[in-house]
């Protein structure tokens, strides 16, 4: 499915918001397009109004009186109510004529020495004339000024009316376009939970994070100022042709043509926009792995001098990203503001060819107030075309952008379920397994070994032997392509990874803390555990003696990383959070390499009743921490080379009493 269906799915979603603001839209475009119309009228039927016919009257309503005589338009005279003598008001330039007479045609007309003359083609006609004073002028119009006054309330009262919709349209669109991004930014997110943690291995933090913020930024402009901006203009459009149809079908025709020069104007602007976006979007995303990197390694940057490397490094992603941003610019400026104008002077041109010079006249077939709306209407079809126009850029942006975020959703992901399994006895099995990150390239290799309910299993050997691989085995991080891992006689991969993972905690070397407190960190906001659980765990692991120097002790609060707490204090907090979920099956991933020996010793003390009821496996690089194992699994390259407990493999005097003994200050042959 295309990524312009998709957003539009997402759209739907919120389709009743997005109607309403449409139809409020409708109404707003429809009462402003209606002032066009108003403007037509005050001029042809009451500003050059004053030129159609009159007839002698008696005193009355709308009555004018001249010399001792009182004269009412014709217009103005009821069904039935008897006209007297006609007469006529010319406008010449400046002057205004009155006629005692009505005139056979009109046409060019002057003025002098009190004959008025009326010239058209080779016919000509004379007539005798009195040229007006000001005040006899204003008497003439008095009877219009209530009607003028009328239609400008009225034209001021549809702006209102129309500002009110707009404001309304406006809102809705703007509100149903955060609804359409919050919700698709929750997606997103959720996603991401859900894939395999393989594909973390192959994008980096940055990348991920700008596809979830900046990405969905740039299409809540799609729907927030692009859509609404083609709403807006299309409905306008279409508003400005009715009108333009009303008045003159034939110029209605001839704008037309506008529609297709905007259609091939657009195909033409994505092609290339298309490319430079994809561009640009890809580097704001290096650019943001590269600064996510760079922050949390600054410490190691600074330590070994390499600013002035980082500098060029990023100063060469900056400087890609800006040559096509120019590149975008200019296509921006080529096809934006100066399009229109072009467009706007070509149509204008048309329009005076169309009307000739003699349509600038009074009295002439087309009215003045004609010929105003005309040019109001086509004045007002280019904002709507200059809306579209310089909104391209955005819209291919959001489309990019979208297609960026939709290839993120199109990821491969697990399947959340609810299944639940009865708690797990912890009995782990490895039969002849053999795992691969990458085709053939195996990194365990026919891995067998069972661990019974209750027991503590430690996996050690040299960085790269394999001892992580085989714990991302068992939380099903990833599956193996060979053998089969059973955990009470059941396959792993015939179990849900959520229900599997419900019964298993770990504990990493480099600890995790989110921020908010001690507490949501221990429980991980999950309602099930109380704060009573959690003050017992962290008192099973010896926390309560170590943490008790904080103000706030459970409710201290954490920020990101735990980076105001010591590395003990880090460690312990992750061993009550896995202890706190009550596990069958215990991970400490190296937990207390890191960790000092008086806090050392206070977890030591801890671990025979952490062991208690749980299968624990156990990798750790002080073999003194797993003397008390009851397996212990050497590895080297991918394979177990030796098995047993503490002093059955130093009674063998393999490759385990050699690391021993190097890490005891003993003589090796055996380097590690």
């Amino acid at each position: 499915m295309s990524t312009g269906k998709r957003l539009v799915q997402y759209a739907l979603k919120f389709k009743m918001m997005i109607i309403f603001a449409l139809v409020m839209l409708s109404v707003s475009v429809g009462a402003e397009l209606m002032g066009p119309f108003i403007a037509k009228k005050l001029i042809d039927d009451h500003i050059i109004g004053i030129e159609s016919p009159w007839y002698e009257t008696t005193q009355g309503e709308e009555a004018v009186n001249y010399n001792g005589t009182f004269y009412k338009r014709g217009a103005y005279f009821e069904e039935g109510e008897e006209k007297g003598s006609p007469a006529r008001i010319l406008q010449i330039q400046k002057d205004f004529i009155f006629v005692p007479s009505e005139i056979e045609f009109d046409g060019k007309r002057t003025f002098a020495d009190g004959i008025l003359t009326i010239s058209n083609g080779d016919v000509t006609r004379e007539y005798s004339g009195t040229k007006l004073n000001t005040r006899e002028v204003m008497a003439f119009y008095q009877p219009e000024v209530p009607k003028i006054m009328i239609l400008i309330s009225a034209y001021f009262g549809l702006l209102v009316f129309a500002s009110f919709f707009q404001y309304g349209q406006r809102f809705y669109l703007q509100k149903a376009a955060n609804r359409i991004i919050q919700k698709m930014r929750n997606d997103v997110f959720q996603h991401i939970s859900r894939l395999p943690i393989q594909y973390f291995d192959n994008l980096p933090a940055g990348k991920v994070v700008s596809r979830i913020t900046n990405d969905t930024e740039a299409i809540r402009e799609l729907y927030v100022a692009v859509l609404a901006n083609f709403f807006t203009s299309i409905i306008y459009i279409i508003g400005v042709f009715i009108g333009l149809f009303i008045l003159d079908p034939t110029l209605a025709a001839w704008c037309l043509l506008l529609v297709p020069i905007l259609f091939i104007w657009m195909k033409l602007y994505r092609k290339y926009a298309s490319v430079y976006n994809h561009v640009i979007r890809s580097k704001v995303s290096e650019i943001n792995g590269m600064l996510n990197e760079s922050i949390q390694g600054m410490s190691i940057i600074q330590a070994f001098r390499r600013e002035k490397e980082m500098k060029q490094e990023f100063e060469a992603l900056n400087d890609e990203h800006f040559q096509y941003q120019n590149k975008l610019l200019n296509l921006n400026s080529l096809t934006g503001h100066n399009l229109t104008w072009m467009l706007r002077n070509i149509v204008f041109v048309a329009f005076i060819w169309y009307f000739g010079g003699q349509s600038l006249g009074i009295g002439t077939v087309v009215s003045l107030g004609v010929l105003y709306a005309i040019v109001d209407y086509i004045t007002r079809l280019f904002e709507p075309v200059n809306g579209i126009v310089n909104q391209l850029a955005n819209l291919e942006q959001a489309l990019v952008a979208g297609e960026r975020v939709f290839q993120l959703m199109d990821e491969e992901g697990t399947p959340v379920s609810d299944e639940e399994i009865p708690r797990l006895k912890g009995h782990v099995q490895f039969e002849q397994v053999s795992f691969a990150y990458k085709e053939e390239d195996y990194v365990l290799k026919d891995i067998d070994f069972e661990a019974k309910p209750g027991q503590t299993v430690a996996l050690v050997g040299h960085t790269g032997s394999g001892k992580s691989s085989i714990l991302n085995l068992l939380f099903r991080y990833y599956d193996s392509q060979k053998g089969a891992i059973k955990i009470d006689g059941k396959d792993v991969k015939d179990l849900p990874k959520q229900a599997l993972r419900k019964h298993m905690a770990i504990v990493l070397q480099d600890p995790f803390l989110f921020t908010g407190t001690i507490a949501s960190n221990i429980s991980m906001d999950d309602d099930k555990i109380t704060r009573k659980q959690m003050e017992m765990a962290l008192k099973a692991v010896g926390g309560d003696q170590i943490l008790k120097h904080l103000e706030k002790g459970l409710d201290e609060p954490v920020i990101e990383k735990g980076s105001t707490l010591s590395s003990g204090q880090r460690q312990l907090i992750s061993f009550a959070r896995a202890l706190a979920f009550d596990p069958a099956i215990l991970v400490l991933d190296e937990a207390t390499s890191n960790i000092d020996t008086e806090t050392e010793a206070v977890i030591q003390k801890a671990m025979d009743v952490l062991k208690k009821g749980r299968t624990t496996f156990i990798i750790a690089h002080r073999l003194s921490t797993i003397k008390n194992a009851d397996l212990i699994l050497v590895l080297d390259r991918g394979q177990i080379v030796e098995r047993g407990n503490h002093e059955q493999l130093m009674n063998n005097g393999g490759k385990y009493y050699q690391m021993y003994q190097l890490q005891k200050g003993g003589k090796s042959s055996l380097a590690v």
